[in-house]
């Protein structure tokens, strides 16, 4: 745990996922002013409005912070590397793409790379093309999967195993007790979504965050499956309108249409939930208020310390003799 930390310049193992075009300045801020990693996700943003969030984040905070690239995404790949340099950027997450090509030109500028996995085979090629840090992302995470679907609980020990770079866990975690569940399987840290979105600094739709709030543990759906893309999306009209349209055969073309930013944002910042989609991880199922991002790290990190001493003199106290 104090490797990674030490490895990202940041005081808590916690890194925000990206958040791919619903992404914005005072969340990010407000991880990483937390002593976490905020993340801004640049999705398919065009490269003005990726930079003006950037701009933005550097004069909320002076800690690090990072951006996440989504290789086959983005239709700027290049110019979204070209703003992480011109900006001083400190950390890259890589996801949805071969890294390997972009990581050595990263570093050659001293950028701290981590790139999202869904199996051990693509751990161990991320670490055999240099990734400082991987994320494990199990299916119960928040927005595109894993054909795999692969669960969190079974990917990060594999993961743990199969490389020697720190491990963050993602997918299902967003409380102390989920925190100190994946340290215990020899993850370093977690990346969470779902979570910061029930934030006070989030600067979501309130539909948004009272969807979540009033979710129960059935209340995420997957959509995508019949395209072979798949997606973790809250239970709203929208979503069964899509579920709807795969049972009649839709094409892929339409599908990727009707799954794009433009309707991530009518649900996500616009509230319209019966025009648009929302993302949301199984973890919404545990959300029942709305912290501060400070509040919520903090409570994560007590909470998780408490329970691994609580462990640990439990499991002294009955088992060892």
């Amino acid at each position: 745990m104090k490797h990674v930390c030490d490895l990202l310049n940041i005081r808590n193992p916690i890194i925000q996922g990206g958040m791919g075009n619903i992404s914005n300045a005072p969340l990010a801020a407000a991880v990483s002013e937390a002593g976490g990693l905020g993340t801004i996700g640049a999705g398919t943003m065009a490269p003005h409005e990726l930079e003006s969030i950037i701009v933005e984040t550097k004069e909320r905070t002076d800690r690090p912070f990072a951006v996440n690239v989504a290789i086959k995404v983005t239709p700027y790949l290049e110019e979204t590397i070209d703003l992480i340099l011109k900006h001083e950027v400190p950390v890259v997450s890589l996801s949805a793409g071969n890294p390997a090509p972009l990581i050595p030109v990263l570093k050659e500028h001293g950028r701290k790379i981590i790139t999202v996995t869904a199996s051990v085979k693509q751990a161990v090629k991320a670490e055999q093309a240099g990734a400082d840090v991987i994320v494990a992302e199990g299916y119960e995470a928040a927005g595109i999967n894993s054909n795999l679907e692969l669960t969190t609980m079974t990917l990060i020990p594999q993961i743990v195993d199969a490389v020697q770079v720190p491990v963050l866990a993602a997918g299902g975690i967003g409380d102390g007790r989920g925190l100190a569940s994946v340290l215990a399987l020899g993850a370093s840290g977690v990346q969470m979504g779902t979570r910061l979105i029930a934030t006070q600094e989030a600067p979501f739709h309130e539909a948004y965050k009272r969807t979540l709030l009033e979710a129960k543990e059935n209340d995420t759906m997957i959509v995508g499956r019949s395209v072979g893309r798949v997606r973790r999306v809250m239970n709203t009209p929208y979503s069964k309108k899509l579920l709807d349209y795969e049972k009649t055969g839709v094409p892929l073309e339409k599908f990727n249409e009707m799954t794009s930013e433009d309707y991530h944002k009518i649900g996500a910042i616009e509230g319209r939930l019966d025009e648009g989609f929302i993302n949301g991880g199984q973890v919404s199922g545990l959300v029942s208020d709305i912290p501060s991002v400070a509040e919520l790290i903090d409570m994560m990190m007590n909470d998780a310390a408490s329970r691994i001493q609580q462990l640990h003199e439990n499991f002294n106290s009955n088992y060892v003799k």
